[in-house]
């Protein structure tokens, strides 16, 4: 790669590579649909022409002169040549969840004096209708899909004259590497969204830092879906393009599977969330089995779960592994295409219990850590095996500086650290001193090499005792358990930590059949005394291993499922705490009472 100054010349750089013939992918009209690269520089240009004849550009080229573009789509090959179009003409994508609360869009689109927006389908054209009689500078809406009353896509790409692809040149060559490049509002798991800027040299320097973590390999291939609007989608795309891999891009998050299986991809990208979700399948398929397939599917499972990286278990354990691979993982491997080389994961704390079954199973699970302030990458478990350490993030990348500070806060400097928060000096001031991120995490450095992520500074809690809780490592081993699908421990100012905890009714249904309480609907399972009396046994042997302060010693079991529709999630699927505890107060009441 040739030192690249700006994002959109990633496609001059496949050309000069030679070119790929499936530089982009996806299903139309239910067959599989590739651009090459030739084609998405034409389609890029006819669009960025298009733009401009219509009147989007850069205006003076300064943050608030800037035409801003809104983008709200299902990830799909229109959105990426959008995203080249818009940064060509020098106008600023700020790309939202399609999932967006309404109240957010409005506040979005009216704090970015969005010019423009694109949408996907119809519902979320109603979606922008809805709120735009009150955003004056909004103009037009576009859409992927045909909708009555928006310009559909493809009309921009006819509107474009010989004077506007002059115009074109001049705007594109005169964008340098320390120009602003896109705004991304963070909903977080509180307050208003916060625009982000981050600059073409950001993400550039994440990208270039990022290239040597992955697999090396020609004519590669990946599965995108992950929400493109999001930093670490967005970044690794780019990743990808620099890398001249091929991006095939899922038709939705229930045809994953179907889609691995068609496309066959080298990698992908997830979030821990997704990751438990194939693994309680892959379970759930075990448990179905009888005699000697079970016995084996379990035995194969035991010798993964004791797995170390980085440490030779001796011939024999090497032997069983290797039929264990052969006999059993084969069949995982092949569930998730055949020729997966690695999966990275990001955006909230993984299971190390996951990470180290799969690894056993020839499925290399690559945990980062990183946020969007940040480009998003400041660590990563590499591709080789001795950069690799379960139960950490991995090392730093390339030119990422890390300090943690006398509290535990992990704080970050290097190029990849955001221009600031649009509009807001006063929290850019707050996040920022002498060029130090602060990114609210706790954290250590392990053998001076590997950084792990304790907490969330705001999550951390004090009990009446005065004591210190740090809720998330105890979530996560006490969702090990196959019973357990969700669990949020509570505790502030309290004498105990208690913990509120949503069953796996899947798995609950299945051991309520074998004990004779078959037909028990979700509510009347989670109040039979035999099934609270499995909870009180699972978390005592559970609290174990955690010290006095940090044991679970009163819960309560909850019959709906958090999810990001009903409120408890963000849309990257972190837990908004509050939320829980507003929504599920009672509960809390009764753990106390």
């Amino acid at each position: 790669m040739n030192n690249p100054k700006r994002l959109f010349d990633c496609i001059d750089e496949q050309l000069k590579m030679g070119g790929n013939q499936a530089c982009l992918g996806a299903k139309e009209a239910g067959q599989w649909r590739t651009y090459s690269s030739e084609e998405v520089k034409d389609i890029v240009d006819k669009i960025s022409t298009g733009l401009l004849a219509k009147g989007y550009g850069p205006g003076d080229m300064t943050v608030e002169g800037r035409d801003k573009i809104a983008l709200i789509s299902k990830n799909r090959p229109e959105w990426m040549f959008f995203d080249l179009a818009v940064q060509k003409i020098g106008a600023v994508l700020v790309p939202l969840y399609p999932t967006i609360h309404i109240n957010d869009l409005e506040f979005v689109l009216n704090d970015a004096q969005v010019k423009a927006v694109i949408v996907n389908d119809e519902d979320l054209f109603h979606k922008v209708q809805h709120v735009k009689n009150s955003l004056p500078a909004i103009k037009e809406v576009f859409s992927f899909e045909h909708v009555s009353g928006a310009t559909h896509w493809k009309e921009i790409t006819t509107k474009g004259q010989p004077e506007d692809k002059i115009k074109l040149e001049d705007i594109a060559s005169g964008i340098t590497t320390d120009d602003l490049f896109t705004i991304i509002y963070t909903s977080g798991t509180t307050g208003t969204p916060k625009g982000v800027m981050l600059s073409h040299k950001n993400i550039l320097s994440n990208v270039v830092a990022s290239l040597p973590v992955f697999p090396p390999g020609e004519n590669m291939k990946s599965l995108s879906f992950l929400p493109l609007n999001h930093i670490f989608e967005r970044m690794v795309t780019y990743l990808y393009l620099f890398n001249n891999t091929s991006i095939y891009y899922a038709e939705s998050l229930e045809t994953i599977g179907d889609n691995l299986k068609e496309v066959k991809p080298n990698m992908f990208t997830t979030v821990p969330r997704l990751l438990e979700k194939v693994y309680d399948k892959i379970m759930a398929k075990g448990n179905e089995l009888t005699g000697t397939k079970r016995k084996l599917f379990f035995w194969a499972h035991a010798l993964a779960e004791k797995f170390e990286i980085n440490k030779n278990q001796g011939a024999w354990y090497n032997l069983q592994l290797a039929l264990a691979n052969k006999l059993i993982f084969s069949k995982w491997r092949e569930a998730l295409g055949g020729n997966i080389q690695c999966i990275v994961t990001g955006g909230a704390a993984c299971q190390v219990r996951l990470i180290r079954i799969f690894t056993a199973a020839k499925i290399v699970i690559m945990e980062g850590y990183g946020l969007t302030e940040t480009s998003p990458v400041i660590a990563v478990n590499r591709y080789n095996e001795e950069d690799r350490m379960f139960g950490t993030v991995g090392p730093l990348i390339d030119e990422v500086e890390v300090k943690i500070e006398e509290d535990g806060e992990i704080i970050c400097k290097g190029p990849n650290v955001m221009m600031g928060y649009y509009k807001r000096p006063d929290l850019t001031n707050e996040s920022i001193q002498n060029g130090w991120y602060y990114t609210g995490d706790i954290g250590t450095i392990v053998n001076q090499k590997f950084l792990k992520i304790t907490d969330r500074k705001k999550e951390l809690f004090k009990t009446s005792g005065g004591k210190y809780v740090a809720p998330l490592p105890i979530e996560n081993k006490l969702k090990e358990s196959p019973f357990i699908e969700q669990v949020m421990l509570v505790g502030a100012e309290k004498k105990f930590v208690g913990a509120l905890i949503v069953p796996s009714f899947s798995n609950l249904r299945d051991w309520c059949q074998k004990n004779n309480l078959g037909g028990l609907g979700e509510q009347e399972m989670i109040r039979h005394p035999k099934v609270v009396e499995l909870y009180k046994e699972l978390i005592e042997s559970f609290n174990k291993f955690f010290n006095h302060v940090e044991q679970v010693k009163k819960f309560e079991l909850l019959a709906d499922e958090w999810t990001v529709d009903s409120g408890e999630l963000t849309p990257k699927l972190s837990l908004k705490r509050k939320v829980v505890m507003e929504k599920h107060f009672k509960s809390v009441e009764r753990i106390y009472s």
